[in-house]
C-alpha cells in the first residue's frame, strides 16, 4: 500500500454520509425514474388504433395497471384491516383522486390542447401539494423547494408552450383550464394521501395497490362506455394498453411509492415535472418532432431546477422518512 504524504494524511477524509446516498437513491431517483416512464405515455398512445379516444386509452391502462398493482401488493388486505374508520375516508379520497386525474386531464386536452393542459395540470400539482401540505400542517415547504418549484414550472411552461407544432393550435377554454387544474389537484391529493399512509409505516406497494386498484374499478365503467371493446382486442390496441398498464402504471407507481418513503409529496410532485422533458425528447427522437429555441431553453431551466431539488433531497438526509422536511 503506498504511503500517504504528511500533507495528505493531515487532510480529513471527506466521505458522503450513507444516509445521504440512500435518501437520493431511494427517494429522488425512483421518482425521476417514474417520471421517465410517464414521459413515454404520449408517444405510446400515438400508436393507438384510429377511433380510440385518449381518455379511453388512458383509462384502460389505469384499469389494468391498477388491478395489477393491487394483485401484486403484499399487505393490501392488512392495510385495509388495520385502517380504522378514520382512515377509510382517506383511502376513498385517494382512490377518487387517482381515478379523477385521467377523467379530468384528457377532456382538458380535448378542450385546450396538449400544451396548455400539460402546463396547467403538471405545473399546478406541486403548488397544490405544497399548499395542501401547509394547510394540513403535514409539512412546510422550505425556500429550496419554493425556488426549485418556481423554476421548474417556468421551465415546463417554456418547454411545452414554446413548441411550434402542438402548441400553435392550443386555445383558451375556461372549462378546459378548470379541468386541467382539477387534474393537478387530483394528482396532488393522491400524492399526499399516499405519502401520508407510507409515512405512517404502511408498505408502499400496499398503499399504491389499494389506491390504484380501487381507482381501476371506479374507472372501468367509463372505459366500457367509451367503446373500448371495438379497438382493445386489436394487436395495436392491446400493445398500447399493455405498455401503459405495465410500465407507466404498474412499474412507475411502484417506483413512485418507493420514492415517497424518503421524499415529501411536495418535492415528489415537483420532481415529476421531468415527465414533459422526457416526452419532448422522445418526440424528437421517435416521432421526428422539432423543438424551438424557447423549448430548448425551457428544457435547460427545468433540468437545472430538478437537479437542484434532487441535491436538496440528498442533503436533507437524516430526518425520519415520515416527518421529512421539503428541501
Amino acid at each position: 500500500m503506498p504511503e500517504l504524504s504528511p500533507a495528505a494524511s493531515a487532510r480529513p477524509l471527506t466521505v458522503r454520509p450513507p444516509a445521504a446516498r440512500s435518501r437520493f437513491t431511494q427517494g429522488a431517483l425512483p421518482i425521476l425514474a417514474a417520471a421517465l416512464l410517464w414521459g413515454t405515455t404520449g408517444t405510446a398512445a400515438s400508436f393507438a388504433p384510429a377511433g380510440a379516444t385518449p381518455a379511453a386509452v388512458g383509462g384502460a391502462g389505469l384499469v389494468l395497471g391498477g388491478l395489477l398493482l393491487l394483485a401484486g401488493a403484499r399487505g393490501a388486505a392488512a392495510l385495509l384491516r388495520s385502517t380504522g374508520r378514520g382512515r377509510r375516508p382517506l383511502l376513498a379520497v385517494g382512490a377518487l383522486a387517482v381515478a379523477g386525474y385521467p377523467l379530468a386531464f384528457y377532456p382538458a386536452v380535448a378542450r385546450t390542447g396538449v400544451a396548455v393542459a400539460t402546463v396547467i395540470a403538471l405545473g399546478s400539482a406541486p403548488v397544490f401539494t405544497g399548499l395542501l401540505a401547509w394547510a394540513a400542517r403535514v409539512d412546510r415547504p422550505g425556500p429550496r423547494w419554493i425556488a426549485a418549484t418556481a423554476a421548474a414550472v417556468l421551465g415546463c411552461a417554456l418547454l411545452v408552450l414554446g413548441g411550434g407544432g402542438a402548441g400553435a393550435a392550443d386555445r383558451t377554454d375556461l372549462m378546459g383550464v378548470a379541468l386541467a387544474a382539477l387534474a393537478g389537484l387530483s394528482y396532488a391529493l393522491y400524492s399526499l394521501v399516499g405519502g401520508h399512509l407510507i409515512g405512517e409505516g404502511h408498505a408502499p406497494g400496499a398503499v399504491m395497490g389499494v389506491l390504484f386498484g380501487a381507482a381501476g374499478v371506479l374507472t372501468l365503467p367509463v372505459v366500457l362506455a367509451s367503446g373500448a371493446a371495438a379497438w382493445l382486442p386489436t394487436a395495436r390496441g392491446a400493445a398500447v394498453v399493455l405498455h401503459l398498464a405495465l410500465l407507466t402504471t404498474f412499474l412507475a407507481y411502484r417506483l413512485f411509492g418507493h420514492g415517497l418513503r424518503r421524499t415529501t409529496a411536495a418535492a415528489a410532485t415537483t420532481l415529476t415535472l421531468a415527465e414533459p422533458a422526457v416526452a419532448a425528447l422522445l418526440g424528437v427522437a421517435v416521432l421526428g418532432e422539432r423543438l424551438t429555441p424557447l423549448s430548448w431553453t425551457g428544457l435547460g431551466v427545468l433540468g437545472l431546477a430538478l437537479a437542484a431539488l434532487s441535491r436538496g433531497v440528498r442533503r436533507s438526509a437524516g430526518a425520519p422518512a415520515a416527518r421529512s422536511t421539503a428541501p
